[in-house]
């Protein structure tokens, strides 16, 4: 998608900055380099996700108010590498307009940012799936954006019944593997972190990442 001149370095998670907050796609960064986005319900835990990845506890800031965030956060990696905090969605107290607004918001992000490598999508592992969540998942495939979804609070479960939802996920989620990968995740035990991190280093350091696949050459 986007043209850049050499890939760039390995990620440093420990560099993420602040970059700058934006109410709407039109006042982000410029669109050039790479950058990989998170995306979830209200409370799904992703401020709490981008903290433990970068072992930085108050980067990106959590709110014990769900829905209240609504700006588009940019964190940067490097000159041309960002992590992107997207709005919380499907919170049933925010108003109407409001969440229309943001819907319409997500999804032309998804559809035309030209930098966007990847997305993180993050669900609680007790009630995966939920209609918004399918909703956001299928703005991405139809971008055919690759996503990479984290199963949060998998310390809330046992072992067993974590390993059963992971299953029951990639199983419904089949369809779309090409695309679609699936982990268990805690902040809170460190769990997954090193997974998340190889998967978006991939994404914002390989170029091929967003390359069409190859054409199946005709019979003679």
């Amino acid at each position: 998608m986007t043209d850049i001149s050499a890939a760039p370095s390995p990620v440093n998670f420990r560099h993420a900055a602040f970059l700058q907050s934006a109410s709407a796609v039109e006042n982000a960064p410029p669109d050039a380099g790479w950058e990989v986005a998170f995306a979830g319900r209200s409370n799904s835990g992703k401020s709490s996700a981008i903290n433990a990845l970068t072992e930085q506890g108050k980067l990106a800031r959590t709110s014990r108010t769900p829905g209240r965030t609504q700006l588009i956060n940019f964190f940067a990696l490097s000159d041309s590498q960002r992590l992107v905090d997207l709005p919380g969605y499907g919170f049933a107290k925010v108003p109407l307009a409001v969440k229309k607004k943001w819907n319409q918001q997500l999804e032309r992000y998804l559809q035309y940012r030209e930098s966007l490598r990847g997305l993180v999508m993050l669900m609680d592992i007790r009630h995966p799936l939920t209609d918004a969540d399918k909703q956001m998942l299928g703005w991405a495939v139809a971008a055919s954006m690759p996503v990479h979804i984290l199963l949060t609070k998998a310390d809330k479960l046992k072992r067993g019944p974590a390993q059963n939802t992971l299953l029951s996920v990639r199983s419904e989620l089949a369809a779309h593997a090409e695309l679609v990968s699936v982990q268990c995740f805690s902040s809170l035990k460190r769990q997954g972190i090193n997974e998340l991190g190889k998967q978006i280093n991939r994404w914002l350091t390989d170029e091929s990442v967003m390359d069409p696949p190859p054409e199946t050459p005709e019979a003679e």
